[in-house]
Formats: structure tokens, sequence, C-alpha cells
């Protein structure tokens, strides 16, 4: 006999253990038979090494899990390939924090080779956390394969992909602006960019123009916009929000259409603090409704400016140094003064000296936008510097095709129009980072600056001999590789490539990729780009499965600063794996996941109307039969249930192929808790008790075949209780194979659904269902067993009354079910099934207080009502109020709305009654 519940913190683990010892992770043998179809695979989305399971991945590892458990029921060789990101900067930042805190040396004093023995140590001590976090949620990776980026296999492959690129011109080195983290002394990716809303001013500084030249600026308009009066000036007015990068401007842009300003395009102005001459141009980025509608040009310091700058042939000078310090290095004209000077100490040093000199017009308070270093927590500064490039514009074309051609598909498909935009306006990828954890650049360099490009360091020295005429010394380039690039080839380096394995032959292109949508940019697009070309023109995936953002139950954003975060290792310990993961999947569906404990608390129940379904069955002996084939059941509720498992295992295998977890998850709720527990087992009850033995035979053995089937359509969503359930079922009956996880999906033929069975059970359900929500309605005391009559019924209603009389009395809890010609008086009446049926409540409830009751709830609702109105009616509101609270308010009304009408239609069949 089954325990009173399931206790996932004593079984998890061993069960866990069950299926990696049996081999099952790992895909089944190949088959002479075998096609294409038969095979599946997904590559995990590699976390970083660094890294702990957060809710995130949570939701991202149970959708891939479902899909590698059902296509390994449905007899696939499924291959889910694990492994982790060697993370460039967040490991060496862990691990100089550790050095730190152990009173050791700094890396730079400890010198490269010596820090990277530390981190590979610090990886074999702690690099394993999140596989094993993982292994807790249930995921059934194939650990034999596990892969890491900087493993010996994905060091060839990446060299192999930056030398090859190189050859065919796609990588080169180039000055350009980057991202640059000051405190890290390296450029980053778009995505460890984190942008904050800070504090700031425009200061407004007047430019003198150079050579005397002056020019009629507009101070005064009519109503109609048009300039009534100007004054004459010899200044240009520009305004910024960081006034240090002026040392570095180079130019003046205003829009090519500005009245105000068309005269003074070529002219030149004196840049202040230097004396530098540079030039007034003409360029659509100035906007002439901002400001003055002139902006200074920094090249060098500013994004937007570095392309005003090549649009007008404009010096790009740098300012500053890699600690974001001034220096006069490519500025001869930057006074001394400033010379190793912070950037926002020269901040405050320039605004003082143009106020001196009486430069400064204005300083304007605003609120704007900085960027951040996501882990240094500095102000990120646009630095103009050497680095290598992928020209991702040429790679961009066959990933784009593929997408336009179907050869990928996004899901869901709305996806598709992100990676569009961004692959049609894509910049060139810069891939150096100036790190020392990481993958190192494959480029020598010579002692005249000549760069050589090879997979060794032996191949390097073969090319110098080209240049030199013997051996000279060659020092390889410092900086390391964006983790990005070696995630690009992810889906195919983890499978062997550059070798031709078995396993690219066999599971190359991988059949789904699910992973969130704030990586399309970085991750997916770059390993469609990498995919398309280094194989053949093939794209690494046929589908893309973008998943949702997990918020907390009000919409809001997960943060440990709001102290909404939900952990979910502390909620597998609580309640289990399984509950975590069946709302995982039930709530995928939409693009923001409002997530609250109670919630999972509620699937937790879940897993425990199934067990005590099992244990209930198992008090009535529903136990397996050997040989039981349920094509042969005459039963009518063992028919219905016959069809409806079939009706949800069509639902189930529709909704997982078609990637909408969502509905997979709903369709099993509804089975479980709705049909198989609140009815059939209900409807089963009586035959239990029966003296029929040929019909409870046949209802024990239908039972105990539904939980097995049951139990299979549930396992790839909640594997761990399912699992369990079937070796403690399984010691009864004849023998089981193995494990559940083993176990071939349901097939149920079409002929398993009965029309007539389902028509007869589903007239009592609904009859059923109709008693019960009037009781309620009419607040009947649960005690009290009101009479029920069929008006005038028909033939066939006649006889269903006959056959289902029992069933009616006991699950409708009413004391008698009489056929009339008429309704009582006294009755509430009400249709199912196309007959009129009346349940006689005279004498039962006190009609008198039971409408002072509805009307007085009916007020209340009405009060409800008028409040909710009040605040939507209110425009301020709604545009002022969080998306989150405006919907929250919006589901009061309608919920408000649906309770008053219920109500109202009570209080109308007490007006029948006594009328």
């Amino acid at each position: 006999m089954l325990e009173k519940t399931f206790e996932p913190k004593a079984a998890e683990p061993r069960i866990y253990a069950q299926w990696e010892d049996s081999g099952l992770f790992a895909p089944r043998a190949a088959k002479p038979t075998d096609g294409a179809a038969d095979a599946y695979s997904i590559v995990i989305p590699p976390p970083n090494v660094t890294g702990s399971l957060h809710i995130g991945h949570a939701l991202n590892n149970t959708l891939q899990d479902i899909l590698a458990r059902y296509h390994r029921m449905k007899g696939k060789a499924v291959l889910w390939l694990p492994g982790t990101d060697h993370a460039g900067i967040a490991t060496q930042m862990v691990v100089e924090r550790k050095l730190a805190a152990e009173g050791n040396i700094g890396r730079r004093d400890l010198g490269r080779d010596a820090f990277i023995e530390k981190v590979w140590e610090w990886k074999a001590e702690s690099g394993g956390t999140i596989v094993r976090q993982l292994r807790r949620l249930g995921s059934s990776c194939d650990w034999s394969r596990e892969r890491f980026t900087l493993d010996e296999g994905l060091n060839a492959a990446v060299r192999k992909v930056f030398v090859q690129l190189h050859k065919d011109g796609l990588i080169y080195r180039d000055k350009r602006l980057v991202n640059w983290d000051p405190h890290f002394q390296t450029a980053i990716s778009d995505l460890e960019v984190e942008q904050k809303e800070v504090e700031g001013a425009y200061w407004h500084f007047a430019y003198p123009l150079a050579d005397g030249v002056t020019y009629q600026h507009p101070i005064a308009f009519d109503e109609d916009g048009k300039a009534i009066e100007f004054e004459t000036r010899d200044f240009i007015v520009v305004a910024t929000t960081r006034p240090e990068t002026m040392l570095g401007d180079t130019g003046v842009a205003v829009h090519p259409d500005d009245e105000r300003y068309k005269g003074l395009v070529g002219k030149f102005v004196i840049l202040p603090i230097t004396g530098r001459r540079i030039p007034i141009v003409a360029d659509d980025y100035a906007d002439p409704t901002k400001g003055s509608g002139a902006v200074k040009i920094t090249p060098a310091h500013d994004f937007n400016d570095f392309g005003v700058g090549k649009r007008a042939g404009l010096a790009a000078l740098n300012i500053m140094d890699a600690f974001g310090r001034i220096t006069a290095a490519d500025t001869p004209d930057v006074p001394a003064e400033y010379e190793g000077m912070d950037r926002f100490a020269a901040r405050k040093a320039i605004v003082a000296r143009a106020e001196e000199e009486n430069w400064l017009r204005e300083i304007e308070k605003t609120k704007h936008v900085v960027p951040h270093g996501d882990r240094s927590g500095v102000v990120i500064e646009p630095w103009l510097t050497d680095q290598w490039y992928v020209d991702a514009k040429v790679m961009a074309q066959p990933a784009l095709k593929a997408v336009e051609d179907g050869a990928t598909v996004f899901e869901p498909k709305s996806y598709e129009k992100i990676y569009f935009e961004w692959l049609r306006n894509i910049e060139p990828w810069c891939i150096s980072r100036q790190l020392w954890w990481g993958h190192r650049i494959p480029a020598w360099y010579g002692p005249n600056g000549e760069i050589y490009v090879a997979e060794t360091e032996e191949d390097a020295r073969e090319q110098a001999l080209s240049d030199y005429d013997s051996e000279v010394v060659l020092t390889q380039d410092e900086d390391v590789l964006d983790t990005w690039f070696s995630s690009a080839l992810w889906p195919f380096s983890t499978m062997g490539w550059p070798e031709k394995t078995e396993d690219l032959e066999r599971f190359y292109p991988t059949s789904d990729l699910v992973t969130a949508a704030d990586i399309i940019f970085f991750w997916v697009a770059r390993m469609m780009m990498m995919g398309m070309h280094f194989m053949d023109g093939e794209a690494p995936f046929k589908r893309v499965i973008i998943n949702g953002l997990v918020r907390d139950e009000k919409g809001q954003k997960m943060s440990k600063s709001k102290g909404n975060v939900i952990d979910p290792l502390g909620i597998i310990d609580e309640l289990g794996a399984d509950p975590l993961r069946f709302t995982m999947a039930i709530l995928s569906g939409t693009r923001d996941i409002k997530l609250s404990k109670q919630r999972i608390e509620g699937y937790r129940n879940f897993g425990t109307k199934l067990w005590n379904a099992a244990r209930f069955s198992q008090m009535n002996e529903a136990r397996r039969v050997e040989g039981f084939d349920p094509a042969g059941v005459q039963q009518t509720i063992n028919r219905w249930i016959r069809g409806e498992l079939t009706k949800a295992e069509r639902q189930v295998s529709d909704a997982i192929e078609g990637g909408r977890f969502d509905d997979a998850a709903g369709a099993l709720y509804r089975f479980i808790w709705n049909v198989f527990c609140d009815w059939y087992l209900e409807l089963a009850k009586p035959v239990f008790n029966g003296s029929d033995e040929a019909a409870k035979a046949e209802t024990r053995a239908m039972t105990a075949w539904t939980i097995d089937q049951t139990l299979k359509l549930l396992h790839p969503v909640m594997p761990y209780i399912t699992e369990e359930l079937w070796a403690e079922l399984g010691k009864e009956g004849p023998a089981r194979d193995g494990l559940l996880m083993g176990e071939a999906w349901p097939v149920l033929p079409d002929a398993f659904v009965d029309a007539d069975a389902e028509a007869e059970i589903g007239w009592l359900v609904d009859l059923i269902g109709e008693i019960r929500a009037l009781r309620a309605e009419m607040n009947v005391p649960p005690s009290a067993k009101p009479p029920l009559a069929f008006v005038a019924p028909d033939a066939a209603t006649a006889e269903r009354i006959a056959r289902h009389r029992d069933l009616i009395l006991t699950l409708g809890r009413v004391s008698e079910v009489a056929v009339a010609e008429a309704a009582p008086a006294g009755a509430v009446t009400f249709v199912s099934g196309g007959a009129t049926v009346a349940l006689s409540l005279a004498g039962i409830i006190d009609l008198a207080a039971e409408r002072a009751r509805l009307e007085k709830e009916i007020t209340a609702f009405d009060s409800d009502i008028g409040h909710v109105n009040k605040k939507l009616g209110n425009p301020n509101f709604v545009a002022r109020a969080a998306a989150e609270v405006v919907d929250e308010q919006r589901a009061k009304l309608a919920e408000a709305e649906e309770g008053k009408a219920k109500l109202q239609a009570a209080l109308a069949r007490l007006d029948a009654m006594e009328g």
C-alpha cells in the first residue's frame, strides 16, 4: 500500500540516481531502419560556470526536459547535450575576489599563467554547482557528453573558426568605438551593459565662432512659430551631459534643414580650453527641436558621434586612457593640467572653468540614462581602441535567408521580427576582450608589427619566415575572445566538429533550441551565422522556442533589492521539483510569467490529488491484470474514461509537439483532476461497492490501466512523482520491465473514443454539475437533500434516469429522483441535456433571508464595481499607473461583474419560486 503522502525530499535523490544509473539519459543505439526523423537533439543554453540555478534556468530547463523525455518515450534517439560557459569576465571577477579575500596578491602581480592556473583550480572546486542543481530539477541531460566552452575540443574548434574566418576576410582588426569598462579594462558586449537612470544635467556651452563670423539668431517667435526678433551672435550653443568629452570635440553638427544655422555650415568654431579649430557640419543626426539644435561631436567617445565623424570626415581623438583618465597622447592641445585627471574630476574642472570664463550659458537639471557595467558597476565609456571584429553584415545574410525560407522557425512567430530587425541592421561584431580567462586570440605579432593568424604558434612561425630571413620572436595577442564567440559554435563544436563524428552525422542540425528573448541577438543569431557558414549552409536548429520572462505575482521584475526573488532551490527543498516544473509549464504561454509561491503550492496539491487517487484505487483492489485489453471493456464508465484518456493523449501530444507547454499542462490537469479524479473515480465507487463481480473486475482493471497511461502522459512534466507511483504500483500485478522513463508513450486508437458512452456520461456529468452549482448558488445547506424531478422527460432521458438513479441520488445529494408532468410548487427549474429539471427548495431555504442575503451581496458588488470604474474612468490613473496595476483593476472589475451576474440569476430563480 502506498504511503499516505509522497515525500520528495527523500524520493528525488534516489529516483534521479536510478535514472542516471540506467543509461537512459544517453541516446539509444542506432537502428538500421533509423532515418532523420528518428533522432531528436537539443543543446542546453550553457549557463555560466559561476552561476547558481535561478528561476529563469528552472523555466528554460523544465521546458527542454519535457521535450527530451517526451521524444525519448516516443522511441526516438534523444540527445540533450549539456555543458557550461567559461563566462570570461564573471569568472575572472570571482577568482580575483577570492584571491583578495584570501590575502593573496592581485592577478597582475601574480602573472597570467599563474592566474589562469588559479582559475582552473577554482573551476575544479566550485565550477560544478549549477550542474548539480540542474540534476535536482530533474534534467535528463546526457551527462556523459557534458562540455565546457574552454575544454580542449572546443578550444580547437574556436581556433579553426577564427583562422578560417580571417582567411575569408570576415575577421579583421580595426580601430572602432567599443563599450569600455574602466574597472575591468576591457571591452564588453551590449548584454553586459546595464542602463541606469541617474540624476544629471545638460551643460550648455557657448563655442565662439572663428574668423570673426557672426549670424542672426532668432530669440522671439509669433504664435505660428515664425521668428520675429533676432540677436547677433558670435558663438553657437551646444549642450552635453559629459563636459569632459569636449576635450575630444572635432566638430559641431547642425541639421541641414535648420534655417538658424544654414549659413554657418562650413564655418569653424574655436574649442574653448584647447583653442582647437573645428568645423560646423550638416548632419541629420542633429535634432532642431532639441536644445539649441547644435550638437558637439566627439567621434572617439560617443557611438552616434562616431557615425557623424565618419560621414563628415572628422578626426577621432582619444582623450582618455584605459582607466578613464584624461590623456593628451592623441591631443597635444589639451593643457597639461588635465593630464592623468579622472574623467569625473575633469568634468568638475571643465565646468568650473567654463563658468569662470563665461562660456557656460546654462545648467539644465535632468534625469537621463547612463550605461554601467553590469558586473563592475562603473560608468561605461565609449572608447576608441584597436580590436578584432567579425564582418557580421556578410555573415548575417545566410542566417536571414534560413529564417525567411522557413528552414528555421521561431515559436512564437512574432520573435522573427526581432531577429530580422537586428540582423538587417547589424554592426561589426567586436570579438576581442582585454581579459586573461578565455580563448586567447590565435594571432602573433612580428617585430615590425606584422600579424600572423594561425591555429598554432608553429604555423605562425612558418608564416613569418616569408617576411624574415630567419626565425624571429613572435608575441601572441594578449586578448581573449568574447565569450559569445565560442558560444556561437555550441551546436556543432559540442558534437566534435571539426572532426566528422557520428554525433554530428546523427544529431546535427538540432531539432529545437529553447531560450530567452533577450539573447536572440547575442546568441541565437550568432549561432545561425556560424552554423550556416561552417556546416555547409545547414542552420543549427529547426525550431527556436522562446520562453517568457518570469516575474513576481504583480508582474514586476524579480530583483534582490525588491525582495521578490523566488529561489527555485528553496522551492525544491520545501515542495519538491514536480510542483515547480508543472507551474513553469502551465504558465509558460505568456511573455511575462506572473509567479507566486501560492501558485506552486497549488500544483503541489495537484500531485497530491493524483497520489490520493492512486491510493484510493489500491484500497479498492484496482490492480493491473496480465493481458488486460481496454478495447474490450463493456461498462459505460469504462468506455467513457477510455475515450477521455485518448482525447487527453492527443491534446498533450499535439501541444508538446507544437511547443505549447501550457496547453499540455492544462490538458493534463483537466484530465487528471476534473475527469479522472472528480468524475471517473466517483462514478466507479458504486461499482467497487456493488455486487456485480464482472463489472467490479473490469472497472478495477480499467482503473489500474488508466492510471498507468496517465503516469506516462504526466511523466515529462512531473517525472519524480510519476516514477515513484510507477514503481510502487508495479509491486502488484505483472512485473514491470523497468523505469517509467524508459516506457513507450501511449498510442491509443481513435476507436477508443466511444460516442455513445461519451453522450451518456456527459449527460450525467452535466446534470450533477448543474445540481451542485444550483445548490451553491441558492445557499442550500450541505446536509440538506431536496427532492429532484424531471418534468415530462422523453423516452431516452427516462431510460437514462432509470440507469443512473442511484448515482444522481448520491452525487447530487438529493432525496429522490422523480418524473413529473409539471414542476412542483416551490421548485427551482433548470435545463440539462435538453430536459427541464426541478429542484424543490421550499422549506429547505428561508426565502426571505436568502433574498436579503443576495440583495446585500449584490449591493456590495455594485460598490466594488463603482469604485473600480471610477479608477479606470480616470485618464490620469490609466496613464500613470503601472500596467500591471491597471490590469489588476480590470481583472477585479470583470470578477465583480461576473459575481454580480450569478447573484442576479439566483435572485431571478427566487422570484420564479415565489411567483
